[in-house]
C-alpha cells in the first residue's frame, strides 16, 4: 500500500516534532495523522534494541554509527530505514485513509527515490529559521522538545545544519518541480508548537480558498 504523506523540512530546532506530534493529536485536512519521527526512532532502537527485533545486531550497530557521528544512513543501508518505517506502520494500524507525516527521513534525494515505495509525498511543509534563531530556539527550548536531547552541542547543531542545507533543503525544489504543493511558514525564537499548527492550518486554508476562487465557508 502506498500512503498519502507530508514531509515536514527545516532545520534541527525549527519545530518539526513538536508540530509532527500535534498532527497526529489533533489531525488534519480531516484524516488521521501518523507522525514518523525518524531521528526519535534511531534513538529507540539505539534505548530498546529488543523492541525491532527485524534489525540484526550489524543494523543496530550502524544506527548506533549514524547517531554517534550526526551523521545521515547512506544508500546502502536503507533496509534499515524501511525496516523501522513498515514496522512503525504495523505498530499504528496504519490504513488507507490516514496521512503519514514525515519527520527526518526522507532526508535527500536519494532517501526520498527509495521512500516512493512506501508513500507518496503529497506536501512539503517547510519551517524557515535563520541559524541564530535556531541557536536561540535550542538554548531556551523554545518547541519544549530538547530537554531530554543529548546531541545540541554548538558543533553538532553546526555540523546538522551543514548538512542540512547541502543534502535535505534541496528536496524542496525536487518535489516542486514534481507539482507538490509547498507550504512556507516562518518561525521565530518564540514560535511554539501551537503557533506552527495554526500557521499550518491557516496557509492550507488560505491556499484551498485561492484554489477555489473564494471564502471557504
Amino acid at each position: 500500500m502506498i500512503f498519502d504523506a507530508w514531509l515536514l523540512i527545516g532545520p534541527t530546532g525549527a519545530g518539526k516534532t513538536p508540530l509532527g506530534g500535534l498532527l497526529e493529536r489533533l489531525g488534519a485536512a480531516g484524516r488521521r495523522c501518523l507522525h514518523f519521527d525518524f531521528g526519535a526512532e534511531l534513538r529507540r532502537v539505539e534505548a530498546r534494541p529488543e523492541e525491532i527485533p527485524e534489525l540484526s545486531a550489524a543494523e543496530r550497530g550502524v544506527v548506533l554509527d549514524v547517531l554517534r557521528r550526526g551523521v545521515l544512513l547512506e544508500e546502502r543501508h536503507f533496509p534499515i530505514a524501511r525496516k523501522i518505517l513498515r514496522r512503525f506502520l504495523r505498530e499504528k494500524a496504519a490504513a488507507g485513509p490516514d496521512l503519514l507525516i514525515l519527520n527526518g527521513w526522507p532526508r535527500d534525494l536519494a532517501q526520498a527515490r527509495v521512500l516512493e515505495e512506501t508513500a507518496a509525498v503529497a506536501r512539503v511543509v517547510v519551517l524557515e529559521a535563520t541559524p541564530e534563531t535556531i541557536r536561540e530556539r535550542i538554548r531556551t527550548d523554545a518547541a519544549g522538545d530538547r530537554a531530554e536531547r543529548e546531541d545540541d552541542s554548538r558543533a553538532e547543531i553546526e555540523g546538522k545544519s551543514i548538512l542540512y542545507a547541502e543534502r535535505t533543503e534541496p528536496l524542496i525544489g525536487y518535489y516542486a518541480a514534481r507539482s507538490v504543493p509547498v507550504t512556507r511558514i516562518d518561525v521565530g525564537p518564540e514560535t511554539t508548537a501551537e503557533d506552527l499548527f495554526r500557521n499550518l492550518l491557516r496557509n492550507l486554508r488560505d491556499g484551498e480558498e485561492k484554489r477555489r476562487g473564494g471564502p471557504i465557508p
